[in-house]
């Protein structure tokens, strides 16, 4: 016969109970089979565990020495237990997160990331920046676990994808232009004779459409000038009077100097927000952040909307 755990289990409640009825009912079974297994293992080891007595059972020496050796293994399989628990839940291992840069200039996104390291201190966290649509890839790939991403039009149906927010866009133009000046938000026809500087679609499609289908509703194809991969150059190209753009409202924090940021009128146009992972094979990492992120930006965009 093999030791299994299950012997070493009732050995242990045994010896605790120093009585077989009151171990057989800790263990929720009758107090025969109790017996007959404690039995199996006393031959299986070739000696007397337990020596019976009227008022119950005493360990005999062998016994003392064998609940020496096993008593380490049953606080072992309880950590083991919780640790499992632990990882079921989600509260302890590594999550990696990709964000795209213009994602972390909106304040709720570092302060979900706050309030999951406070819930979650055991988690760490692997950061990685890129564009959305090396962020899906990467998440496709499983290098990511979840990523904040700006949606483009379509996205790969092995991946859920949550709309955290919209947000509204603004133009960012040159001192130099006459756009710059002025208290009335800008309609978007306004920058239709302007050159626009973007990212190219390949970079980031999520702005990318975004400020392409503001311009389409506007009435007008926009005018494609020089592009730049990141936020900063393209704010840099804005300086250099080189042409204008659209950008998240959140980009206003980058006080780029020879930079204004107009809003526009009615309907105002929008970029969004989402987070995405594995759909079927999310790991509970995945599912508690995005819970969090929900949660964060519900709450944004609900005082925001209070505050009007």
């Amino acid at each position: 016969m093999n030791i299994e755990l299950r012997h070493i289990r009732y050995f242990l409640t045994v010896a605790e109970e120093k009585n077989f009825t009151r171990a057989a009912q800790r263990l929720c079974m009758s107090q025969p089979p109790l017996s007959m297994q404690i039995r199996d293992l006393e031959e299986c080891i070739g000696a007397d565990l337990f020596l019976r007595t009227s008022q119950g059972v005493v360990l005999t020496e062998v016994g003392q020495a064998f609940l020496t050796a096993v008593e380490p293994l049953q606080h072992q399989l309880d950590d083991a237990i919780q640790l499992a628990r632990h990882v079921s839940n989600g509260e302890v291992g590594q999550l990696r997160l990709g964000f795209t840069g213009t994602s972390m200039l909106n304040p709720l996104i570092p302060e979900s990331i706050r309030r999951y390291q406070q819930q979650y201190p055991q988690v760490g966290l692997k950061l990685e920046e890129a564009n959305s649509l090396k962020l899906i890839d990467y998440v496709l790939e499983d290098r990511l676990d979840i990523a904040i991403i700006r949606p483009p039009r379509q996205i790969h149906s092995s991946l859920a994808m949550q709309e955290l927010l919209n947000e509204a866009l603004i133009a960012a133009v040159s001192v130099r232009r006459d756009l710059a000046h002025g208290e009335q938000p800008l309609q978007v026809t306004c920058l239709c004779e302007h050159e626009m500087i973007l990212s190219p679609r390949s970079v980031s499609a999520g702005l990318y459409d975004a400020v392409t289908d503001a311009c389409q509703q506007a009435g007008f194809e926009p005018k494609l000038g020089q592009s730049a991969p990141q936020i900063v150059s393209i704010l840099s190209l804005v300086a250099a009077n080189l042409g204008v753009s659209m950008v998240p409202e959140s980009s206003q924090q980058l006080q780029i100097q020879g930079v204004v940021y107009r809003p526009f009128a009615e309907p105002v146009p929008t970029v969004g927000l989402a987070v995405i992972y594995k759909q079927h094979l999310a790991t509970q990492l995945a599912i508690n952040f995005a819970s969090i992120l929900q949660m964060v930006c519900h709450q944004g965009a609900k005082y925001s909307s209070e505050s009007i």
